[in-house]
């Protein structure tokens, strides 16, 4: 066929004899000249680009406090000073000590600090917490302060607080009878998060490596086999991150180290299958071949492109990030795809050249051969001659299963899956931030010191402005009187417009918990009524600022990103498979059964988290992204696959093609499978929540497709179809078998 016959001249291009050192030297020289003059994306990082566009209402806000009101704007550092047997005169003398300090020599970013140098003992120990054990110093800086600087200014405190106390506060444990000291507030966090996923990456690099390897020679116990993926998935990265660093530094694009840190595990998981892929092939076709060369054009020739469609399918699926609203979001689109990108030219190019290289030596020792080497090796030896035996194992039982039971199986694949993704309307969600840090993080620390010697809504305080017009409103006794307001600032009239005041709001909650968030558009809601029927004002302006306002945002503009991206996805998808499969039900039912794996993924993940780990709510950003991932990888194996059945049944009866498809894609399948959940996996050992949900939920959805969907539900909803399932495509179909199927 002429689609064969471009394949296969592709094939000798990319990994002929002569122009496979081509393709290696054009790899290693490009891997090399970009790492050379381009900067690599961890130079790049930038940890506090804004996550929310300037036009939300947090955002307008802290433009208003930042005009109005600069002695109150800004990103506070909660110092926290506590001492278990009391605070003393001698610990607060340490507190006006760093005040004049920052007075007189103040920090890279730093705003005007509050005078406590100038104040009284006795107005300072007005400001202890009610048990008398803890003290709270603001530091404020900059909102533009990048997190970098942040670090550097906390050390420098810290350094000044320990030279003044006489020993380290920030070492000292916090139900200690000495003073100790934490920094916590958005600051503190900011520096808190970032550390922890730095400190993530190279970790995270190195277990990913290991456990990838391990499982390859766990599988094919070829230790040169083993190393192939991780070349081809080492030169991707190698071109992929000089590339990312040269468009962040352009400004093109923002990368953060978290984005990072997935991204890396994207290319190592989805890498190694790709290779797979086409190393599987390759491996059949020696068995069938004595020349390794047409055995690897063989190999291109039918994995090209079930490969190709399979990464172009992740690729659209996180370029549709691209119209996220959120920053988070929409900064991994182009990181995540790119390296897919990449990696999937390599593992149509680099990798068939190193295999064109190695030949039948990349699966030693065990080492395929066709039946005629294999009787005259015998033969030299002196051993019995071996026959033709027919093979397939549990694949080829899986293979029989399926087209002798397809209702059965289809019946309690969907129940299973339907059962776990039942539990889907039970999940709850939370965007407290701190949730994901370990409780011993320094910021963690000093917010339980608050929580419980304040209230924990200290940590974040809400600003409310108002304009009064020029008139007198009696907000402030409106404000003192609802139930969420655990304490109350004196007014600040701005600085430009004095009928602008500001009140500082401290919550009777945590205010990065759900209840708060959901508490700001109420409170704007009924300021503004209060404002309207008490003050005659008719358009009142209230503007609501502050961590919890921004979290409100954060969950606001992420449910509008999922309602646009997830069908965006399933469409796009839906388009890739309708070209390459040309066929509507296949489309339709291929989609299906993924967005049900997906949904059983996420109960699945809900009852270990919730029932087993503790976990009260999971955060709201990981439906989507597991989404993302889950539904565009769960294709691949669908594609790689039906690939193999749509190929077959050209040349032989559907059922025939669905088994010997089911057989023949089992072992690759499952193996990909295990070592992209693996991968995924790693993050489950990271220190951070966030990451330990995504890497358990993803992880879970691709065994469900590995070992549910792919060999079970696809095949068997395929047999049920019969022709049905190629409509409207052409049939190729010689006359079926007498195959008596069973339920």
């Amino acid at each position: 066929m002429a689609q064969d016959g471009w394949l296969r001249k592709y094939g000798e291009l990319v990994a002929g004899k002569r122009t496979r050192w081509i393709t290696i030297f054009i790899w290693v020289f490009t891997a090399a000249i970009l790492s050379m003059t381009l900067p690599q994306v961890g130079q790049k990082e930038i940890n506090n680009a804004p996550n929310l566009e300037s036009t939300e209402p947090s955002v307008v806000a802290s433009q208003v406090i930042e005009e109005q009101f600069p002695s109150s704007s800004g990103l506070p550092a909660l110092l926290v000073w506590h001492n278990e047997s009391g605070i003393t005169p001698d610990d607060l003398a340490h507190v006006k000590e760093l005040s004049l300090q920052l007075s007189d020599n103040p920090l890279e970013g730093q705003t005007e600090p509050v005078p406590y140098h100038q104040l009284p003992d006795a107005a300072l120990m007005d400001q202890v917490s009610k048990d008398g054990t803890t003290f709270i110093q603001p530091i404020f800086f900059l909102e533009s302060t990048d997190t970098e600087t942040l670090d550097s200014n906390l050390e420098k405190i810290k350094e000044t607080v320990a030279a003044a106390v006489g020993h380290n506060p920030f070492e000292e444990a916090t139900d200690s009878t000495k003073l100790s000291a934490r920094v916590t507030g958005p600051a503190g966090i900011a520096v808190d998060a970032t550390a922890l996923f730095s400190g993530a990456d190279v970790s995270l690099l190195i277990a990913t490596v290991i456990i990838v390897l391990v499982i390859l020679l766990l599988i094919y116990r070829s230790p040169i086999l083993a190393f192939i993926p991780l070349v081809g998935v080492g030169f991707a990265y190698g071109i992929t991150s000089p590339l990312l660093g040269w468009m962040a530094g352009e400004g093109w694009i923002t990368v953060d180290s978290q984005g990072i840190s997935i991204m890396t595990v994207l290319l190592f998981g989805a890498g190694t299958d790709y290779c797979l892929f086409l190393i599987s092939h390759f491996r059949q076709e020696l068995a069938r071949h004595e020349n390794k060369m047409t055995a690897l054009m063989n190999a291109v020739k039918d994995a090209t492109g079930a490969v190709a469609m399979s990464g172009f399918t992740v690729v659209l699926a996180l370029l549709a990030l691209l119209l996220a609203k959120y920053g988070a979001y929409h900064r991994f689109a182009v990181p995540f795809s790119l390296s897919i990108f990449i990696m999937g030219i390599a593992s149509l190019t680099l990798v068939p050249a190193i295999l064109s290289v190695i030949g039948r030596a990349s699966f030693y020792p065990f080492i395929p051969r066709t039946l005629e080497m294999k009787q005259q090796r015998a033969a030299a030896k002196g051993k019995p001659l071996p026959n033709q035996t027919a093979k397939g194992g549990f694949g080829l039982a899986i293979g029989n299963l399926v087209i002798r039971k397809p209702i059965a199986v289809t019946v309690i694949s969907v129940i299973v899956l339907g059962v776990l993704a039942g539990f889907v309307p039970q999940v709850k969600y939370n965007y407290d931030i701190l949730s994901s840090f370990p409780k011993t993080m320094e910021s963690r620390e000093g917010y339980d010191i608050i929580a419980k010697s304040f209230s924990s809504g200290s940590l974040a305080p809400v600003t409310v402005v108002v304009d009064t017009e020029g008139k007198e409103t009696g907000i402030a006794n409106y404000l003192k009187s609802l139930e969420q307001v655990a304490l109350l600032s004196e007014p600040t009239a701005g600085v430009k417009n004095t009928d602008l005041q500001s009140y500082s709001i401290t919550l009777s909650m945590n205010p990065y918990s759900l209840e708060a968030m959901s508490f700001i558009p109420e409170l704007e809601s009924k300021v503004a009524a209060y404002l309207s029927e008490t003050s005659g004002i008719s358009s009142p302006k209230v503007w609501i600022g502050g961590q919890t306002a921004e979290q409100h945002d954060t969950k606001v503009v992420g449910d509008r990103d999922r309602n646009v991206i997830i069908p965006v996805v399933i469409v796009l998808i839906s388009l890739v498979l309708l070209i390459y499969l040309r066929s509507i039900v296949a489309m339709l039912y291929l989609i299906g059964t993924v967005l049900l794996s997906y949904g059983a993924a996420l109960g699945l993940g809900w009852i270990i988290l919730h029932y087993f780990m503790g976990v009260e709510g999971i955060q709201g950003s990981i439906p989507l992204y597991a989404f993302v991932f889950l539904v565009a990888l769960g294709e691949d194996y669908n594609i790689f696959m039906v690939s193999s059945i749509w190929q077959k049944r050209k040349r032989m009866p559907l059922l025939q093609a669905i088994k010997e498809g089911v057989s023949e894609t089992g072992g690759v399948i499952t193996s990909a499978g295990l070592i992209l959940a693996a991968t995924f996996a790693v993050l489950a050992t990271l220190p951070i929540q966030v990451l330990v949900q995504f890497g358990l939920i993803t992880a879970l959805g691709v065994l469900l497709d590995t070992f549910v969907v792919r060999p079970f539900l696809v095949p068997a909803i395929t047999v049920l179809l019969g022709r049905k399932a190629f409509w409207p495509g052409r049939v190729y179909e010689p006359a079926e078998p007498s195959i008596q199927r069973s339920n």
